[in-house]
Formats: structure tokens, C-alpha cells, sequence
């Protein structure tokens, strides 16, 4: 800084000033300042400048999502991002695979850097690691899946709701053995969606088969493998509503391994890069992203800006969109 200082004929305080944004700088004096901070490559050193702001900031968040391979939380983090960009604050994000101890030990690593603010997913229903949090006095807000702790900010998609809607659809298309493929059930995303199932089944009187419905799905190919067993049944389901984006990739390889993308009717939550050009088009129940995400941002810097309401939990409505693969008919029945 004092090198800086030297270059621009200014004090250090004044370039102080500059790069912290405060006033009572010339914008000619300002120019000169960051001419010299460009020509001598001077990088601020956020973290050591914490130290001595009043505030102890470091103009960072943190950021964890389930994965970073999944479009959904490319999404949340791309629109984290662009507003933390807005404020000049940058972040640090990490995906945790569903994976607990992972969680863990990205968090504590965000908290060992300092940042100002969490914006997390979590893998259970109680991290352990919630107390380090409420001892640092650090902002968290949980998207996509929230602890049963009723004192967080949550923003999350209106999963149960969404996963009702996308099974009565099915049902309207006169289905009634509907197979359900779903992730663990200990992520309470896949126990929302899967009880959203189960209630429209209740609202329609059709019974639940248990030889149909299939949870603790991974990965694609555990999906792909799970439908390719169900639909080789002496009575196969003739609808699926599968409860994860990802799974729904599975299920439609394996609907199109066993030539029956154009007879077995399929509801996926989520939706799917390039849903709408295969054939026939995925019907999915679309969560909105980028509002989740925008909306945990506006709440962690409303945290970060002193404003001390009760936590909240917002739900994020979904939508149905239908393309084709909702809409087929049983076999032998017409479309209603």
C-alpha cells in the first residue's frame, strides 16, 4: 500500500480509503490510486484488512451445494454469485456429494477463512456443526434442504406439494400403478417428494404398492438398473414419477433400453437440460433456481445489513410442465 501510495503522490490513508470504498476522495484522486493499484498489480489482502476494519469483514460468503455436476445447484450458485458480485463480496463454494462428513468439513473451512456468511445444503436433519455456527455469530441461511432446527433461515422448492401435483398428473392420464424411483430418504427432499406421492395416491383412492416404489437411488445407473427390474415384472407399473433430476436421466435410459419411451408414461421433478428436444418431451415438475437462490442472497445480506426479524422458511412454488412423456395413456386407453 505504501508503494501504491508513493505511485499516486497520495497518503496511505488516502488509498486506504480508495480500496475500502470510503468517502471523502476526489474522483480524481481515486483514479490516480487505482492507475497505481493496476500498474504495481497490488492484490488487497481481504482477510488481513478484517483484522483491522471495524467490522471484521472479509467480503466473502460461503457456499455449499450437493454437487456441482447437478444443473439445479449450478444454477443456485451462478445466481449466488452474480449478487455477492453486485456488493463486491466474492465466494467460496464447495459441493458435499451428500455426504455428511464432507458438509462438516466445508463448513469448518469457510469459518476458518472467516466469511462472512453461510448459504448452505445439507445432507441431515441435525449437523453437528450448527453450534460452531451460533458460537461465531456467523449469518446462515439453508437452501434446497433445511435441518428440522426451527431457528435457520431456509429457502427451499415446495417439494411435497410439487411431487402431488406431478403424480395426480399422472393419475388424471388414467394411471394407477405408478412406480416411484427416489433418492435416500434421509435427505429430506426425497421424503417430502416421496410422501407428496403418497398423498396424491391417498386423494385418488388407489392403494400404495409397495413392489413398485423404489428409494436409496444414487445415481443414474442405480435408477436406470431399479426401472429396468420393475418394468420386466409380470405386472409392470405403466407411469413413473421419478423424484430427482437425476434419476429421471436413469429412467429414461431405462425406458429406451427396454423400447418403451413411447408406452410407459414418466413425471420427473426437476428439470432437465434438453427435456423438451428428445421425443417424446420430458414431463417434469420445474423447481426455480434462480429464485431460490436469489432469495437466500437477498436474506444473507439482510443478515450481514443488521436486520434482526425472526428466521423464516420460504417455499418456492413449482411448476408443472408438460411435453409428452406425462400425457401418455395406459395401454388400451385413450388420452381423457
Amino acid at each position: 500500500m505504501k508503494d501504491v501510495a508513493a505511485l499516486a503522490g497520495a497518503g496511505v490513508k488516502t488509498v486506504s480509503r480508495v480500496i475500502n470504498n470510503e468517502p471523502n476522495v476526489t474522483p480524481a484522486m481515486a483514479e490516480r490510486v487505482w492507475d497505481a493499484v493496476r500498474e504495481l498489480d497490488y492484490q488487497v489482502d481481504l482477510q488481513a484488512g478484517s483484522l483491522r476494519r471495524a467490522d471484521g469483514r472479509t467480503r466473502t460468503l460461503g457456499l455449499l451445494v450437493g454437487s456441482v455436476d447437478n444443473p439445479f445447484a449450478g444454477v443456485i450458485h451462478r445466481t449466488v454469485e452474480d449478487a455477492a458480485a453486485e456488493r463486491g463480496v466474492a465466494v467460496f463454494a464447495a459441493s458435499m456429494d451428500d455426504d455428511a462428513r464432507r458438509e462438516s468439513d466445508a463448513v469448518r473451512t469457510f469459518l476458518q477463512r472467516r466469511v462472512d456468511g453461510l448459504i448452505l445444503t445439507t445432507a441431515v436433519s441435525h449437523p453437528e456443526y450448527l453450534g460452531l455456527i451460533r458460537d461465531r455469530g456467523v449469518p446462515v441461511v439453508y437452501v434446497d434442504r433445511e435441518p428440522e432446527e426451527s431457528d435457520l433461515d431456509t429457502v427451499a422448492s415446495a417439494n411435497r406439494e410439487g411431487a402431488e401435483i406431478g403424480t395426480a398428473h399422472l393419475i388424471a392420464h388414467g394411471h394407477r400403478r405408478i412406480a416411484l424411483l427416489a433418492d435416500r430418504l434421509e435427505l429430506v427432499t426425497a421424503s417430502q417428494r416421496r410422501d407428496g406421492y403418497l398423498d396424491a395416491l391417498a386423494a385418488a383412492g388407489i392403494p400404495v404398492a409397495e413392489d413398485i416404489i423404489v428409494t436409496e437411488l444414487a445415481d443414474a445407473e442405480a435408477a436406470a438398473t431399479a426401472l429396468a427390474v420393475l418394468l420386466a415384472q409380470p405386472d409392470p407399473p405403466t407411469a413413473v414419477f421419478s423424484a430427482q433430476n437425476i434419476i429421471t436421466i436413469g429412467a429414461l435410459h431405462a425406458l429406451r433400453g427396454a423400447g418403451l419411451s413411447q408406452s410407459v408414461a414418466l413425471v420427473g421433478f426437476d428439470d432437465l437440460p434438453l427435456a423438451d428436444l428428445v421425443e417424446p418431451g420430458v414431463t417434469v415438475v420445474a423447481q426455480d433456481p434462480n429464485r431460490i437462490g436469489m432469495l437466500a442472497a437477498e436474506r444473507i445480506f439482510a443478515r450481514l445489513e443488521g436486520d434482526g426479524s425472526a428466521p423464516i422458511r420460504m417455499r418456492v412454488p413449482t411448476a408443472l410442465i408438460p411435453r409428452g412423456t406425462g400425457e401418455i395413456a395406459p395401454r388400451g386407453r385413450s388420452l381423457p
